[in-house]
């Protein structure tokens, strides 16, 4: 019998040739189930393998998780361990799957921070002239608000993805699943001065490149959403995903369905889109003031 840890590693080999994750997602699931292996072998031994995991067992791991991590932590741990098991159970590895009846904490209600638009025009006017990666900048920061795209999307576009005439640029989004999104016109104007400088408006390398003439990663496209921030004191550090909160916010709160929102930004819920509800409540009373027939009757006396 393979101990825990060696089906660990067929489980993260299955994911990315099979299921073909995302490198962030996989080292995610990687971390999370070697941190259940240890527990595990300080509970049964060295040789520990997972049909020796009971559901008794995985509680006393997440109520040991429970004193210094988050809900959100503890049930995306979960999720994965979940997703393990039930990998093990169709091999015929296991007879049950120890975590089907485990509850999901939860989560906490964080509402996602977004700028109002003063503020987002601000911070994609930021880049100044004489600035030697201005037209770069502005570019990533105006694709970044004006598509909703991830960071690891916009870092792993290339020229051919973009359609500059018909204001579409192709993402391969989590999974590698594809999809098509709008560009706006701002967005066009500032992509097309930075490709124009670089004298590369076709071809299919890179959209975007650091300092040394390669791909951006994801850490420069934070230390430049950070510089601009900074050079505007106009808020707090914030991340690059700020930008895409504020533009599903944005869409919502300029009537956009949640429908096509979940589709722009790629979720394959439409849960996850969900927690954008609550920056446009106002907006969605006035929507339902205006339509609904009851929106306005009194009360009878």
């Amino acid at each position: 019998m393979e101990r825990l840890a060696e089906q660990i590693a067929a489980f993260c080999t299955y994911l990315e040739t099979e299921r073909n994750v995302s490198p962030h997602t996989l080292v995610a699931y990687d971390r999370d189930l070697r941190q259940l292996a240890a527990f595990v072998r300080r509970e049964k031994g060295e040789n520990a393998a997972a049909h020796e995991v009971d559901h008794l067992l995985l509680r006393r791991y997440l109520a040991l998780l429970g004193k210094d991590n988050k809900k959100s932590s503890i049930g995306r741990k979960l999720a994965a361990i979940r997703t393990f098991f039930r990998f093990l159970l169709r091999r015929g590895v296991i007879a049950k799957n120890p975590a089907e009846l485990i509850a999901t904490p939860k989560r906490e209600q964080r509402l996602p921070f977004h700028l109002d638009i003063d503020q987002v025009t601000t911070l994609v006017e930021a880049p100044a002239d004489g600035d030697k990666y201005v037209l770069r900048d502005r570019a990533i920061l105006e694709m970044l608000y004006s598509c909703g795209v991830r960071v690891s999307e916009l870092t792993g576009l290339n020229i051919g993805d973009l359609d500059l005439s018909g204001g579409m640029v192709r993402v391969m989004g989590k999974g590698g699943k594809e999809r098509i999104v709008p560009v706006g016109s701002r967005a066009i104007e500032a992509v097309h001065a930075y490709l124009a400088q670089r004298g590369e408006l076709a071809g299919g390398g890179p959209l975007f490149l650091n300092t040394r003439g390669d791909r951006i990663n994801r850490r420069s496209v934070t230390r430049i959403v950070d510089s601009h921030v900074l050079r505007i004191a106009a808020f707090k550090r914030i991340s690059p995903h700020v930008l895409r909160h504020t533009f599903a916010t944005h869409l919502l709160e300029g009537g956009a369905d949640l429908r096509a929102i979940q589709e722009l930004l790629g979720h394959a819920s439409l849960s996850t889109t969900q927690k954008y509800t609550h920056v446009g409540i106002d907006r969605l009373m006035e929507v339902y003031d205006k339509a609904h027939p009851k929106a306005h009757t009194r009360n009878p006396a």
